[in-house]
């Protein structure tokens, strides 16, 4: 798959969330990258930042959180093409719920891990 489609693929993701949940989202951006951390060679998202729910009167000038979404290691786990655009939205609404400061023992209770 070229990188034209899984960015389409993780645009659709996106577009997939309602409006009012995206409408929450502060001070974050989505990045897609190639491969992710070298210690981590698996790992097909990652969020970096402060979940809205450790936010205080002190939040402020911070850097904006970083959302990343790895084209490799998706592709190397999945078999055809709809279990990519399956796996990119989960891994897109994983990442954003732990900017909502929902921990991976609650996503897989809910069925997104």
């Amino acid at each position: 798959m070229d990188d034209e489609t899984f960015d389409s693929l993780v645009d659709a993701a996106l577009a997939g969330i309602p409006e009012q949940l995206l409408a929450l989202v502060d001070n974050a951006v989505l990045l897609i990258e190639d491969e992710p951390p070298a210690s981590e060679p698996d790992l097909l998202g990652l969020y970096e930042g402060i979940p809205l729910t450790e936010r205080d009167s002190w939040y402020s000038g911070a850097l904006p959180d970083r959302i990343f979404v790895f084209r490799r290691p998706t592709l190397r786990l999945c078999d055809t093409y709809d279990d990519v655009v399956d796996e990119v939205a989960i891994t897109v609404v994983h990442e954003i719920a732990h900017h909502f400061g929902i921990d991976d023992e609650r996503l897989h209770e809910l069925g997104w891990s």
